[in-house]
């Protein structure tokens, strides 16, 4: 029985000299089709056209390529992309261009569905199926930057892991994936326009610092209440607040960068004076900004956009103390981009 073929891309740039020389062949052609892998963007070894026909058979014969297709793509009129991203294997994860005037963000998907149960967020819904490999995660950003240049004329400028999934729960690969997108052998962006978002898992957070990496923060923090934020994302319950808040003690003492919290208001949830005070005690830990997000409802429950008036209290307790906030509209209405459910803003 034919084993299944390996993808290509899971091998390394050395990996992939020793395979050559292993095969009669010469170190530096791991060089070319390493390229062509990455900074390339080779969908087949037919793409390869540098390296002999004789070669690509060979790699056809033992790898493949696991690219992904972008199935449908639909464009608001506020200039919003999304996209539904077919996986080798069938699945389907979303990912969204968001553009405003200055630049373009890609909003990326980590696994497929998520293991998460937050309540207000319509990926939740979906089991999670596996997660996605570097090569995959690259891809996506790979798709919208060709949609940027395409449809706004000029370079995908940032990216937020704010997606399908939990990136955390993916750690090693988004990783590796941010590593080839931030190499000058892949796309050459800074970290510094990279912002990865959890909803806050403190030891993966730890970690993080530890492997001292370069790309920002944002955590899905939404109460500051261990009660409320439990209502609203039930797996918090094995996260309180007091070890969440350590962890971002932790990161800001070896990283030194600020963080950024997401925060939906919603009615009757956390729309309240005891909310606003929380936060405002919450922000003082660890210097930060807070993100006001617009939601977007995703049926009739008990999840619903939170009044003017509410948002206008949170904004004037934050900037009283010092706090940068700012209100994220939602984005791509008209062709309902919610890219995990935080994904209608722009990063």
């Amino acid at each position: 029985m034919q084993t299944e073929k390996k993808d290509i891309r899971a091998l390394s740039k050395e990996q992939l000299r020793d395979f050559f020389v292993t095969n009669g062949d010469q170190a530096f052609r791991g060089n070319q089709v390493y390229e062509w892998l990455w900074s390339k963007g080779a969908h087949s070894f037919e793409d390869m056209t540098n390296v002999a026909k004789s070669t690509r058979a060979m790699l056809e014969n033992n790898f493949v390529i696991n690219h992904i297709k972008v199935d449908t793509m639909q464009r608001s009129s506020d200039g919003t992309v999304k996209n539904a991203v077919r996986l080798h294997d069938g699945l389907v994860v979303e990912s969204v261009l968001i553009p405003t005037e200055t630049r373009t963000t890609a909003c990326v998907s980590s696994q497929v569905g998520c293991s998460l149960d937050c309540n207000f967020c319509a990926t939740s819904r979906l089991k999670r199926m596996r997660n996605l490999e570097p090569g995959e995660i690259y891809d996506q950003v790979i798709a919208i930057d060709k949609e940027s240049r395409l449809y706004h004329n000029h370079p995908l400028s940032n990216i937020v892991f704010m997606g399908m999934g939990e990136p955390l729960m993916n750690y090693n690969n988004v990783i590796k994936a941010i590593d080839m997108i931030t190499s000058p052998e892949g796309l050459g962006m800074s970290p510094k326009r990279i912002m990865v978002s959890t909803s806050g898992i403190p030891k993966m957070i730890k970690k993080m610092a530890d492997d001292d990496v370069k790309f920002k923060l944002a955590v899905s923090l939404h109460s500051a209440i261990d009660e409320v934020r439990a209502r609203i994302m039930p797996f918090s319950k094995n996260f309180p607040l007091a070890d969440l808040r350590e962890a971002l003690e932790y990161w800001y003492k070896k990283t030194k960068n600020k963080i950024s919290y997401e925060y939906v208001v919603w009615k009757g949830i956390n729309d309240d004076k005891a909310s606003i005070d929380a936060l405002v005690k919450f922000c003082k830990y660890v210097p930060c900004k807070v993100n006001l997000i617009e939601y977007n409802p995703i049926d009739d429950g008990e999840f619903q956009q939170a009044s003017e008036e509410s948002i206008m209290s949170y904004i004037k307790a934050l900037e009283n103390i010092g706090v940068v906030v700012k209100v994220r509209r939602s984005r791509g209405k008209d062709i309902d981009a919610a890219c995990g459910q935080l994904a209608n803003k722009e990063g």
